[in-house]
């Protein structure tokens, strides 16, 4: 059992750090971060969409989604339709942020091939459909509230306790 919590923890934790560290040497490329990724790749996957929709769609906090739209606005990257509030504005791709969007793609493309390398597709398949069942089940548990369960067991009393 500690051998496999070791493993499944310390596996995840390595391609978690492995692809934010690929992120961040990829997007130097075209003068980015890492967190801009998921922002521009939702936009050019799915279209224009309010901020709202995008923290939703990248499964990342507002405050990081707000700063990297900040950056990518400014920066000439997205446009904002400007007929809502700030978050409520559909936000879409410039031609800049389409160009970058194109030369992202082949990048993940090539770093997608090159990190299944010596998997053939069922396997492939297979591994992403075990991720997602663990992802939803680690959710699922995450967002159970148990009560109490921040809190260490009370001390059983021994039968010497219970005699005085």
């Amino acid at each position: 059992m500690e051998q496999r919590y070791e493993t499944f923890t310390l596996l995840i934790a390595k391609i978690n750090r492995s692809i934010r560290r690929i992120k961040t040497d990829e997007m130097m490329r075209f003068s980015l971060k890492g967190p801009h990724v998921s922002c521009l790749h939702y936009l050019s996957l799915d279209g224009p969409m309010t901020a709202a929709e995008l923290c939703e769609r990248c499964e990342e906090d507002k405050a990081a989604v707000s700063r990297s739209l900040e950056y990518l606005r400014a920066n000439g990257y997205i446009a904002a339709d400007g007929a809502a509030g700030r978050y409520k504005c559909r936000l879409s791709l410039t031609e800049r942020g389409t160009a970058v969007c194109a030369a992202m793609g082949a990048s993940i493309e090539r770093i997608l091939d090159a990190a299944s390398a010596g998997l053939d597709e069922d396997s492939r398949r297979a591994m992403y459909h075990a991720l997602d069942v663990i992802s939803a089940n680690l959710e699922q548990i995450a967002q159970q509230k148990q009560p109490g369960a921040d809190k260490l067991p009370a001390k059983q009393k021994t039968g010497e306790e219970e005699t005085k």
